[in-house]
């Protein structure tokens, strides 16, 4: 049932936000329900002390994983992407991903249907959290990481399947692949039109935030036409799009200057994860395909206190969704003992995306 309240609406790129915006969100599956309630008191705490009555936000329960396949014998019901989808913003639990067969990732599906191309993480350290690091207040970098394609796409095959060896007879008889019998096939896209409109929203995110530099982390020197060419797609971003604001690494070596620009950089997947434990202060935005951002955020969160405190939002043209991102946790649902950091952060990130800057 929709709630009293008016809805949040784009227009020209620009959020409306309502003095009393409904918002849908996904309790979420294991402890979901524990790190809700949690971060539904912060929030509203803070939207009162900043506000003292005159905003509020008309909360909208939507189904999705467990507690959706209870009540309607869906995992993800239409109804739940037409809810994220009107309302433009919203918040969500951890949902139950299964590894193997069955049901795909509801957290995957509703980042592709609802086309929520870039996934944004901060990763910084707060005073007092336990880290295994000597000096964790060196990293505090964005991580933009894009969530549409890679092998994320879901376009792969079974080992010993008739699909399976079409495609393996393909590539051994059109293209010259060698490829073992009984393989497991995957395919990897990865597109100029997926890669530079995420590519340009991290760098706008640089230019309005005022970070000092984007990095594109890539695998190219091995994956040539995929993340090479992401890499190549991002520098013509910066180049064409932001000529102004943007500086090339290779320019600079040549003399040119990083005064009130910002520096674009790249650096192999690998050689990134030894960076930000050696050279954390040198980053700042990282801009990846789906598979790199994916480790690289999960591994800068464990630097800072882990996947605990570490927030997220997905984030589209118009439509915003902010979740935890650790997962269910089931043997500890129930015992209010789970920190909710993570969803409380994404909920601070939910409040500046509404330009509630006050409350958040």
């Amino acid at each position: 049932m929709v709630p009293d309240g008016d809805r949040i609406t784009v227009e020209d790129g620009q959020i409306q936000v309502p003095h009393r915006p409904i918002v849908p969100f996904i309790e979420g599956d294991g402890i979901g329900p524990d790190i809700w309630a949690a971060t539904r008191s912060v929030v509203e705490a803070a939207v009162r002390k900043a506000y003292g009555g005159e905003r509020q936000i008309a909360w909208m329960e939507v189904y999705a994983g467990e507690k959706a396949n209870a009540k309607a014998g869906e995992w993800l019901p239409q109804e739940t992407f037409d809810a994220l989808s009107e309302f433009k913003v919203s918040i969500k639990g951890p949902l139950t991903t299964p590894v193997g067969g069955g049901i795909r990732s509801l957290n995957v599906t509703i980042r592709q249907v609802l086309d929520l191309y870039s996934c944004i993480r901060p990763v910084r350290w707060i005073r007092g959290v336990p880290s295994p690091m000597k000096e964790p207040e060196k990293l505090d970098v964005v991580i933009f990481r894009e969530n549409t394609e890679d092998v994320y796409a879901g376009l792969e095959w079974a080992s010993g399947t008739s699909e399976a060896d079409k495609i393996r007879s393909f590539l051994i008889e059109e293209m010259g692949a060698d490829i073992r019998q009984l393989s497991g096939i995957g395919i990897k896209p990865i597109s100029p039109f997926g890669t530079k409109r995420h590519v340009a929203a991290s760098i706008r995110y640089a230019i309005e935030r005022n970070r000092s530099s984007v990095t594109l982390v890539h695998k190219g020197n091995i994956m040539k036409f995929t993340e090479g060419a992401f890499r190549d797609w991002g520098y013509e971003v910066a180049e064409e799009q932001f000529p102004d604001q943007t500086v090339a690494e290779a320019e600079t070596w040549s003399g040119a200057s990083t005064e009130g620009k910002i520096l674009v950089k790249d650096r192999i997947a690998d050689a990134m994860f030894q960076q930000v434990l050696l050279r954390p202060d040198e980053y700042d935005v990282l801009t990846t395909p789906n598979l790199n951002g994916d480790y690289i955020s999960d591994a800068c969160a464990a630097q800072v206190g882990g996947l605990g405190m570490a927030p997220g939002a997905n984030v589209g043209d118009e439509i915003a969704v902010f979740e935890a991102t650790h997962g269910t946790a089931p043997k500890y649902a129930g015992q209010d003992k789970v920190n909710p950091g993570s969803l409380i952060l994404s909920a601070v990130m939910m409040l500046e995306h509404m330009e509630w800057n006050e409350a958040a």
